[in-house]
């Protein structure tokens, strides 16, 4: 069983306490219970683990409890706790009120008039196998009733949560301190009896790895890539902003199942910070060389970490971030606001499993406007920069805003709207044909001028972004480029059917970085 999509909108209860440990007569108590630190960002699970005797045999399921399978354990996802089969045979805690324990008080309320306990519960097993449990370890009482050959071997419990199993694969939980119990089945044709069970809290991705990694992994996939549709273009409403939220946490749910692993990188940056997504290329046997890429104007470092994932088998990494004015970047779009892109490199060139002196840098879109900016003004710290539709100069101009921009085909909707939020108090086409023709690269001096070697794609059709900008770079600066056209593509040089964006970077992009980031013989 993987980790569905309303898992994303699952309550987030704090941890509960860890009871304490108590010594009984006769018998000492150990309850296990450890907690794996969770991120802010995090998406809650529960499930449960039971050891047992044969690991062949497959799980069943319940309306109550879902089952799946990893070795010789079994793992029940219910609604707030992790358990997994222990050694021990005594479990004491103090009943903690957490936002997941006051529900399953509500349900076992509605199932018994009994009220569950208030004071501190001890429970045991006792020599001859029954589940029994004291309010002050002098006078215990059975709790379940079992038949003659069912022996309990292990108990563990937290607050009114209690579990326990032990022969004929016989696994019991009492939401309620022992009023109400259900029990779970393991499969007709499982064999053995429950031997450990440890409680921990856990979270989502965590719990998806040991549930069913290639299903939960699908499941995180589509709800991020569902929730990116809903806060498209730009998260330009509450619900908007709330999507792209839970796109995130489904993209970092996601990537928990990569290896080598990504990492968030966060650079204190005028104030605020840059977050990044950094993946290094496994068995490195020194610094790596890397690639900065930066995202267009509707996609994000999410999707560029998904795409650049293809060239770490080639022994280099990334670090993908938001460009100014969109997603989590700290700045929004100026004509000096590539100075964030240089702290990055300044970042990159404090690591030390990076090579600083085999950096390129990749954009798409407006973030291709970004590369070819910083091919010039870094030129001395990138080897390299590849850009697919660069903007230059006519992009900015008031009529191609007027006349090709707005109401724009090949763009799904809002595309002005969404050039508009990138920008500081634009809130007008007026207001945006104002601001824009400063974003030139011509009005800014630049194009001309000694800059790093580039790679440069393009579509001839594309309506976004005139091919007349793309020939005008191709014929300014210092040093021969790589260019790749496509005469029937639209933007991005892709053409659907024909050269769709994988294609493109697989067979065009990756090859181009692997051999400008290749070592000086």
């Amino acid at each position: 069983m993987g980790i569905s999509l309303p898992l994303l909108d699952s309550p987030r209860p704090a941890p509960a306490p860890k009871p304490e440990v108590t010594t009984g007569q006769n018998v000492q108590t150990r309850f296990l219970a450890r907690s794996i630190p969770i991120a802010p960002d995090s998406i809650r699970n529960s499930a449960l683990a039971v050891t047992f005797g044969d690991e062949k045999a497959k799980a069943d399921t319940s309306t109550a409890y879902s089952a799946g399978a990893q070795g010789g354990s079994r793992i029940f996802s219910f609604p707030h706790k992790i358990v997994t089969v222990g050694k021990d045979k005594l479990a004491s805690a103090a009943p903690s009120r957490t936002p997941g324990m006051a529900m399953m008080e509500k349900e076992g309320a509605a199932k018994s008039e009994a009220a569950p306990p208030s004071e501190r519960l001890h429970w045991s097993i006792s020599p001859d196998g029954k589940l029994i449990k004291s309010a002050d370890l002098n006078v215990w009482h059975e709790v379940y009733p079992q038949k003659d050959d069912l022996l309990f071997r292990v108990v563990v419990a937290e607050g009114h949560d209690v579990w326990a199993g032990g022969s004929h694969l016989t696994l019991i939980h009492s939401w309620n301190g022992g009023v109400d119990w259900k029990k779970m089945k393991l499969g007709e044709t499982a064999t053995g009896d429950i031997t450990d069970i440890t409680a921990y809290d856990f979270d989502a991705a965590s719990a998806a790895i040991i549930l069913d990694p290639a299903k939960a992994n699908a499941d995180y996939i589509r709800a991020w890539r569902l929730y990116s549709f809903g806060r498209w273009p730009i998260p330009a409403s509450a619900g908007k902003q709330r999507s792209y939220q839970k796109a995130i946490e489904a993209f970092l749910a996601h990537a928990r199942f990569w290896d080598p692993p990504l990492e968030i990188v966060r650079i204190p940056f005028e104030g605020k910070e840059i977050i990044g997504y950094l993946r290094l290329p496994k068995n490195a046997t020194g610094p790596a060389p890397l690639v900065l890429a930066v995202n267009g104007l509707d996609s994000r470092k999410e999707d560029l970490s998904e795409s650049f994932s293809a060239i770490l088998p080639f022994g280099i990494g990334f670090l993908a971030v938001d460009g100014p004015g969109t997603g989590q970047n700290p700045i929004k779009v100026s004509e000096n606001a590539e100075r964030m892109l240089s702290r990055v490199l300044d970042y990159i060139a404090t690591r030390p499993e990076i090579d600083k002196n085999r950096v390129a840098m990749h954009g798409v879109s407006w973030g291709a406007y970004w590369a070819t900016k910083m091919a010039i003004v870094e030129r001395a710290r990138l080897k390299g920069a590849s850009a697919q539709s660069p903007p230059t100069d006519t992009f900015f101009q008031k009529d191609f805003l007027m006349n090709s921009l707005i109401g724009n085909r090949e763009y799904l909707f809002d595309q002005v709207p969404a050039l508009m939020a990138i920008f500081d108090n634009v809130k007008t086409v007026d207001e945006m044909a104002e601001v824009l023709p400063k974003m030139s690269l011509v009005k800014q001096g630049l194009l001309g001028k000694s800059m790093a070697p580039m790679l440069i794609l393009a579509g001839v059709q594309d309506t976004q972004v005139p091919i007349d900008d793309i020939y005008l770079l191709l014929n300014k600066g210092d040093v021969p480029k790589t260019a790749w056209i496509n005469p029937q593509g639209g933007h991005l040089g892709r053409q659907v059917g024909v050269w769709p964006d994988p294609r493109i970077f697989k067979e065009v992009i990756i090859p181009w970085l692997v051999h400008t980031l290749a070592p000086v013989e």
